[in-house]
């Protein structure tokens, strides 16, 4: 889930900020979760044609205390919910998925997954992506994206960008700490993620989630 959270305090030693998101324990935001990272190594990065990144200022793990000192308000996703005496795990790389895609607003590069293994379908889905992308904005091709057609992805990239944009609607309404996007339920995961025309139905053993 994504949050917009109120830096509480910086750890230098830890080289780690503590951010109230509204749970009991602040949550832990490393400083190598603010500064960019490169893809792991089960995307192919495509760079962006004409991108102009080299002209951004680059930022480093010094400049973030200057840049969210205590009391600031920061964009945060939950990667690992609290255990124990510890709190949630929390990144500004935002990711969202959808249906086909993986929508990333920090970055600009598009990534096709190494499981989608030949050269000439990887080929397809990266010229479709340079097409349907939205300026200054990422996207990982999941697997399940082979054989799709481009009016698909299309239509994951607009509707991915208009969740991105309630949710930054949603950051200028709301005080820290607040939810800004729930990650769906197991239910609705296993829809968006399995659901295809192979399936011809769903047998589920709760009438709430039916309902839903």
């Amino acid at each position: 889930s994504i949050f917009k959270g109120k830096v509480r305090n910086l750890e230098d030693g830890l080289k780690a900020a503590f951010v109230d998101i509204g749970f009991e324990k602040n949550a832990f935001l490393h400083y190598w979760d603010i500064v960019p990272n490169q893809f792991d190594s089960g995307v192919e990065i495509v760079e962006r044609e004409g991108s102009r990144r080299r002209d951004r200022p680059k930022i480093t793990q010094k400049d973030i205390p200057r840049l969210y000192p205590p009391s600031s308000e920061i964009i945060v996703q939950v990667t690992k919910g609290p255990i124990g005496t510890k709190g949630s795990r929390v990144t500004t790389y935002v990711s969202l998925p959808g249906r086909y895609l993986v929508f990333m607003p920090n970055v600009e590069h598009i990534g096709v997954s190494r499981r989608i293994a030949r050269d000439e379908e990887r080929a397809r889905l990266k010229d479709i992506m340079k097409r349907v992308r939205h300026p200054g904005c990422g996207y990982i091709v999941r697997t399940v994206s082979e054989g799709v057609k481009e009016d698909e992805l299309k239509s994951d990239v607009d509707f991915l960008h208009v969740l991105w944009q309630d949710i930054l609607a949603k950051r200028e309404q709301k005080g820290a700490p607040a939810l800004l996007h729930a990650d769906l339920s197991l239910s609705f995961r296993v829809v968006r993620d399995l659901f295809g025309k192979k399936v011809d139905r769903l047998w589920i053993d709760s009438r709430e989630e039916y309902q839903a």
